[in-house]
């Protein structure tokens, strides 16, 4: 079978410990991002890149973050969607305030602001979990929305509230085309889940996975919890805010705080729900899911409601929408609570046991 993995041993610690151990992965993994890096810019359309594959790779980089504080340390966040906004605002502040200021200079620290944020609302983890700490985190959501409509020095004193950028650059190459900025994303999106896969494997990932596990029983071997609870929140706070100034300059263009409203929020933890807990993985497989959903009921439903003679109007498709994700998020929370990811692992070593799986 193509997947076994006879003939290939390790000679060396770091080589049992690299990220991906068997030489299937990698040559998989290599021509994926040979594929996306040059098959992608050359094959696909406008529509493709602007409406499914640069979201896809911003709100996967949303997902990789809240992965953290939830799939990793155990945390619930119901305020993801105001983490991007202050990301998104806080870069364009510096964009449009700092002169001469680089793009990636002003998204990295639109991204700091959201740290910096996180820990603020980080801090009642310290002596709350479960549904209180969600409700914490939801008051970053309503103070965000409510900060970005209200004060008008965030939006440089705009009368609707809606801010907007033009002419960006990095590095001086211009990021005009949808193709160009599909590669800025995907970069961006494979050095941040590099150093994330790394950062989960290392000391900090694992005490991360100890509070997740047992916290009281993480306190007692030595880890600290507020160390623990509060690297999680800044990590995740980071990779979000990043994701949100990414979502608003490069996808967006022009945008208001309804793009950062509560559903943004619900929207990413369906992503990590239904695409793996714990996973780096997940992340891109619950933002692949999420995004290409909807496009397939708006393709399918009405070509269904051709066939039964009745017509389907965008109503209906957003309602059958809402009641599909609900659906899937009962499913796997019962049946596999660590979604698309352990599904695929399961396939893996199903493969790899192959032609007598268990």
């Amino acid at each position: 079978m193509f997947y076994r993995e006879n003939g290939q041993f390790k000679t060396s610690y770091a080589a049992d410990q690299q990220i991906l151990p068997i030489r299937q992965d990698r040559w998989f993994l290599a021509l994926l991002l040979g594929f996306a890096l040059i098959g992608v810019p050359l094959l696909a359309d406008e529509y493709l890149l602007r409406a499914i594959l640069i979201p896809f790779l911003i709100l996967s980089l949303a997902a990789l973050g809240l992965n953290v504080l939830v799939g990793y340390c155990g945390q619930i966040s119901l305020g993801s969607g105001a983490f991007m906004a202050v990301g998104a605002y806080a870069a364009y502040n510096f964009f449009a305030r700092v002169p001469e200021l680089p793009l990636l200079a002003s998204l990295l620290l639109g991204g700091l602001c959201a740290t910096a944020v996180g820990l603020l609302f980080g801090l009642p983890s310290l002596r709350i979990k479960g549904l209180y700490l969600a409700v914490a985190t939801l008051a970053a959501q309503f103070f965000a929305d409510w900060a970005f409509l209200r004060i008008k020095w965030f939006t440089l004193d705009s009368a609707s509230g809606s801010v907007s950028v033009g002419a960006l650059t990095v590095f001086g190459l211009p990021l005009a085309t949808p193709q160009q900025r599909y590669l800025f994303c995907l970069v961006l999106v494979t050095l941040f889940a590099l150093a994330l896969k790394n950062l989960v494997r290392g000391h900090i990932g694992r005490s991360w996975m100890a509070m997740r596990d047992m916290d009281v029983a993480a306190a007692v071997i030595g880890i600290r919890p507020m160390h623990a609870k509060l690297s999680a929140f800044a990590v995740s706070s980071f990779v979000i805010g990043v994701a949100g100034a990414l979502w608003g300059f490069v996808h967006l263009g022009a945008w208001e705080p309804a793009a950062f409203s509560i559903d943004r929020s619900f929207q990413l933890l369906f992503m990590v729900i239904i695409g793996g807990l714990g996973s780096i993985l997940g992340g891109f497989l619950g933002a692949a899911f999420i995004v290409v959903l909807p496009i397939a009921l708006n393709q399918l439903l009405p070509w269904v409601g051709q066939l039964a003679g009745r017509s389907v109007d965008t109503a209906l498709i957003s309602h059958v929408e809402s009641m599909v994700f609900g659906a899937l998020i009962v499913f796997f929370l019962i049946k596999e609570p660590h979604g698309l990811a352990r599904l695929w692992a399961t396939a893996k070593e199903k493969l790899r046991l192959w032609p007598f799986p268990h």
